[in-house]
């Protein structure tokens, strides 16, 4: 697992490589923390997510509050198909946009 980040403008944009479960935790809430200018926007890559499990759910709705936190956003890019489904099944498609 890997988790990256590319900040340009407003816009940081958080790559989710391999697994996203609890072990990620950590790493993913360093990569956004510091970001709170107002209009934030996040965008999550997960096209290289290969597993997702509840606790990456909790982990982005926590990054949706705090965008929302900075009066931003947070959307989810580029879904693997396995990620994607989950996503739907739990209803994401309904708290996030997800393109």
């Amino acid at each position: 697992m890997a988790i990256s980040a590319k900040t340009t403008d407003k816009t940081v944009t958080i790559y989710i490589n391999g697994r996203f479960d609890f072990s990620s935790q950590r790493d993913f809430r360093e990569v956004y923390r510091h970001c709170n200018e107002a209009g934030q926007v996040f965008h999550v890559d997960m096209s290289q997510t290969e597993y997702m499990d509840s606790s990456a759910l909790g982990m982005l709705l926590l990054l949706k509050e705090h965008a929302e936190s900075c009066k931003g956003r947070a959307e989810i890019r580029n879904p693997s198909p396995q990620v994607k489904k989950i996503l739907e099944m739990v209803n994401f498609d309904r708290q996030f946009t997800i393109t």
